[in-house]
């Protein structure tokens, strides 16, 4: 899966004999950085050359790598990069926010959609109901698929139910309640107090942008 390059400029120019030749132009070299998964990069050169860096094995596909076995300014680059937090580390990968489209990073195999930490959803957040507009409070956030999980009442999926139709079949299943309702004492507890099922993408948190 690729990523999004890095800005395919110098990060910073140090003072003269500060670093070691290699490191100092893995530094100020113009160079673009992709991620390509499995722990692969893809490193653009100012010179229109385009070397493959293997970083979990410290290997490179350019002369200086492969003809003296030296750690290049390529390989140099990607760890400085990662680092930097300007592209993922090996085994992630670079997806948008479904509310928001900032990028997050996340692992090759994680599940979507994915959610920056201001619009993650999580026990006792309260959420607003895209489809009525209506307050829930979250109370459980699961890993199952909206398709593999059965409203017994209704006799159909979470993603069958009538009204969840375009929050997508692969997303999570969240439980929230309506906050709203009074218990008399004794009484049963409203319909607006009991555990309701929803696709993770019908709900967005409150508070957020």
């Amino acid at each position: 899966m690729s990523t999004r390059a890095s800005p395919n400029e110098p990060l910073w120019t140090p003072p003269d004999g500060r670093l070691e030749e290699r490191s100092r132009r893995a530094r100020t070299e113009p160079m673009s950085v992709l991620a390509v998964g499995d722990g692969r990069y893809a490193v653009d050169a100012a010179s229109g050359d385009r070397y493959l860096v293997d970083l979990e094995a410290g290997r490179c596909g350019c002369p200086d790598h492969r003809f003296r076995g030296a750690r290049c300014k390529h390989v140099r680059r990607v760890a400085i990069e990662i680092t930097e937090g300007r592209v993922p580390p090996p085994g992630a990968v670079v997806r948008d926010c479904r509310d928001c489209e900032t990028s997050v990073f996340v692992d090759e195999d994680a599940p979507g959609p994915t959610y920056c930490p201001d619009h993650e959803l999580s026990p006792g957040d309260r959420a607003r109901d895209r489809e009525t507009g209506t307050e829930v409070i979250v109370v459980g956030v699961s890993e199952l698929r909206a398709d593999h999980v059965h409203i017994p009442s209704a006799d159909c999926t979470v993603a069958e139910y009538p009204t969840n139709g375009r929050y997508g079949p692969d997303v999570p299943v969240v439980a929230a309640i309506y906050p709203h309702a009074r218990v008399a004492p004794n009484g049963t507890v409203p319909a607006s107090l009991r555990t309701y099922l929803f696709p993770r993408t019908r709900l967005r948190r409150i508070g957020t942008p």
